[in-house]
C-alpha cells in the first residue's frame, strides 16, 4: 500500500496524517506538542508505525505549521509550506467550491479567502488570543467544564448575555462580573461564544470579502456554540469538514502527492527517523547589524541544516559539516 505522509506542528498540537492515492485518509493522529516539538514528531513518527502495516510505503511527506522547518529536518520532508497554503489545500480538497475558510487553532487564527481555486486574501490574528484553542480551554476549566461539554452548553442558552470580546483579558473579566449578577451558566458561555466570533470577525477579518461557501476548520471548529455564533453573525452556513482538526497536515499530504507526481522521489526518512538523536542550538550571527538568530539542528554530531538569516549566508553552508 502506497501513502503519503503531512505533518503540522503548532505550538499546541501535533498532526499527522496519512492519506492512500486515491486522496483517502488511511490514518491521522493528534497529539500535544508541551513546547517540544522534537519530541512531538518523534513521539508521533513512533505511534503511526505501531498503527499502519509493515507493508505500507510512503511515497512523500511534507511539512507546515509554526515548526515546520525544524518538521521538514526531521522526517526528511519532500516539500514544506506555510499554513495558509496547507489549510488552503485542504479546504479546497473537501469543499471545492469554497470561497471562505475559517480557522482557529491552539494559539491563532486565520482567514482565507479563495476565487476560483486560488488564494487571493488572506489575514492572522497578530496580538489578541481571544477564541484561540487555549483561550477556551482556560475559561472551560476555570468554570469547572470539560472543555468538550462547553459548546453543547452554548446551545442550551435561551438568551446569551453581552460580553465584552476585545481581548482575552477584558472577556474574561466581563465573565467573572456575569456571573456575580447570578447569570446561567449557558448563557454566560454563549455570550462568549458570540464575543469570541465578533472579535475575530472585527479583527482578523476586518475589510475582508467574507463569501459562502464556508468552512470551519482548526481544532476549535468542534465547539458547536461557535459553530453556531458564526451561523448567527454571519447569515449562511458553517461547513465542518469530517477531519476539521488535521486539515492543515492534510494539505501538507495532498501537497507530498501532487509533489510525487512530477516524478520526484521522496527524501522521507521512515518512520525509523523517531528513534535518531536530534539536537537544537540557538547563535547570533555578527556578521552584519542585522544580527540574525540563526537556527541550527543537528543529528548527533552532524549539522543537518540552518536557518533564520535574511541573507542565507548559513542556509547555504554546506550541510553535514560536523558541529562545532
Amino acid at each position: 500500500m502506497n501513502a503519503y505522509l503531512g505533518v503540522d506542528v503548532g505550538s499546541v498540537s501535533t498532526n499527522f496524517v496519512l492519506m492512500d492515492e486515491q486522496g483517502k485518509l488511511l490514518d491521522s493522529l493528534y497529539i500535544r506538542t508541551k513546547g517540544q516539538p522534537i519530541q512531538a514528531i518523534q513521539a508521533g513518527l513512533k505511534a503511526l508505525e505501531k498503527q499502519v502495516p509493515p507493508s505500507l510505503n510512503v511515497l512523500g511527506a511534507g511539512a507546515t505549521g509554526s515548526a515546520r522547518q525544524l518538521t521538514g529536518v526531521i522526517i526528511g520532508a519532500d516539500i514544506v509550506k506555510n499554513e495558509i497554503t496547507a489549510h488552503a489545500v485542504a479546504a479546497m480538497h473537501c469543499v471545492p467550491d469554497v470561497q471562505t475558510v475559517l480557522e482557529i487553532g491552539g494559539q491563532d487564527s486565520k482567514l482565507i479567502i479563495i476565487r476560483d481555486g486560488v488564494v487571493v486574501d488572506f489575514a492572522m490574528n497578530t496580538v489578541c488570543s481571544a477564541g484561540t484553542g487555549s483561550f477556551l480551554d482556560h475559561q472551560a476549566a476555570r468554570l469547572g467544564i470539560p472543555i468538550e461539554e462547553f459548546g453543547k452548553l452554548a446551545l442550551q442558552s435561551k438568551q446569551p448575555v453581552r460580553i465584552a470580546g476585545r481581548c482575552s483579558v477584558f472577556a474574561e473579566s466581563d465573565m467573572v462580573h456575569k456571573q456575580q449578577m447570578g447569570h446561567k451558566t449557558p448563557d454566560i458561555i454563549a455570550g462568549l461564544c458570540d464575543a469570541l466570533v465578533r472579535n475575530y470577525l472585527n479583527n482578523v477579518g476586518k475589510g475582508k470579502s467574507i463569501a459562502a461557501p464556508l468552512v470551519f476548520q482548526g481544532g476549535v471548529a468542534a465547539n458547536q456554540g461557535i459553530r453556531h455564533a458564526f451561523e448567527k453573525e454571519l447569515g449562511v452556513p458553517v461547513i465542518i469538514p469530517e477531519d476539521f482538526g488535521v486539515m492543515g497536515a492534510l494539505g501538507m499530504a495532498i501537497l507530498a502527492k501532487e509533489n510525487r507526481a512530477q516524478g520526484k522521489k521522496t527524501s522521507f526518512r521512515g518512520f525509523g527517523a523517531s528513534e535518531l538523536r536530534f539536537a537544537t542550538r540557538s547563535f547570533e550571527c555578527n556578521g552584519c547589524p542585522n544580527q540574525c538568530e540563526i537556527v541550527e539542528i543537528r543529528q548527533d554530531e552532524t549539522v543537518l541544516a540552518r536557518w533564520g538569516d535574511r541573507c542565507h549566508k548559513w542556509q547555504n553552508t554546506t550541510r553535514g559539516e560536523a558541529a562545532s
